[in-house]
């Protein structure tokens, strides 16, 4: 019989002890009103938002629903 492998222990110097991970950034506030730009469909206004989870965004030709957390939605 083989003996299990242990656990593998990080050393105090090694390169890939990093630590804990740092904290994701906060999640943008949208406000009914504001102006916003998107990398994809340019500028627009926030006409409803669902708190932390979504803003409806009128951009003009269309009207999109953009998902937490607003990658690539820019608040102006």
């Amino acid at each position: 019989m083989r003996p299990h492998a242990a656990a593998r222990r990080r050393l105090p110097g090694s390169p890939f002890n990093v630590g804990e991970p740092p904290p994701p950034p906060p999640v943008e506030q949208f406000a009914v009103g504001d102006q916003a730009s998107h990398d994809k469909y340019g500028l627009g206004r926030v006409i409803a938002v669902e708190q932390d989870v979504a803003v409806l965004v009128d951009f003009g030709a269309e009207t999109r629903r953009i998902n937490a957390p607003y990658a690539k939605l820019v608040k102006l």
